[in-house]
């Protein structure tokens, strides 16, 4: 089976979504062979570098008052807590442009190291609060992940790769996809949001036995 996982390495409910498919994957684990490709979103294309404070940026995009953040934030720390992540949202202080992100996530497929590389930016960013717009820290990362330090900081330096993001950002953009996570399945079923474990098991049994 075919997923593509479109989302971005600064939304906390695309944590919550992939945990919780890796959950169901490991329940049909008998039954169902999967690869998971990660593919580009942005949520805030337009950030600069200094990226934004968080509240105030949530607070003109959504219109989200103090105690309205707080209450997501406390939903979002129980579900990861559910699925074995640690979210520290009180570290998150600022949101980030997140190009270079997708650009080092887009080698790390060919390296074959990109679900690895995924998780270690959303522990980066959600649970140690570091930005995942800073190349140094990017190529950091990378290297946790047991990729090559110097070839990351490379990519990150030039342009590598950012017609090919460019071209799959508006590649799901055509789709439809203008929220994240949103799962594909095979290339045809969605699934769109931090949806509970159950429902991925669901249907990834229905769409396997199709």
């Amino acid at each position: 089976m075919r997923i593509d996982f479109v989302s971005d390495v600064s939304c906390p409910w695309c944590v919550v979504g992939l945990k919780a498919l890796e959950a169901a994957l490991e329940r049909v684990g008998g039954e169902v062979t999967a690869d998971i490709h990660f593919q580009p979103f942005e949520l805030n294309p337009s950030l600069g570098a200094a990226g934004e404070d968080i509240a105030e940026h949530l607070k003109q995009k959504y219109g989200a008052a103090p105690e309205d953040l707080e209450r997501s934030r406390e939903v979002l720390r129980a579900r990861g807590e559910e699925l074995g992540f640690d979210f520290q949202m009180s570290r998150r202080e600022r949101i980030y442009n997140t190009f270079d992100a997708h650009r080092l996530l887009h080698w790390a497929e060919l390296e074959g190291r990109q679900q690895a590389l995924k998780h270690a930016l959303f522990a980066a960013y959600f649970t140690a609060g570091r930005n995942p717009s800073d190349r140094a820290t990017l190529a950091d990362i990378a290297a946790e992940v047991g990729l090559d330090r110097a070839r990351a900081a490379q990519v990150l330096a030039g342009d590598e790769y950012a017609a090919e993001v460019r071209e799959r950002e508006r590649f799901y953009l055509e789709k439809g996809i203008h929220a994240v996570p949103a799962v594909i399945f095979n290339e045809r079923h969605l699934i769109q949001g931090g949806q509970p474990v159950d429902v991925f098991e669901r249907a990834i049994r229905q769409i396997a036995a199709e």
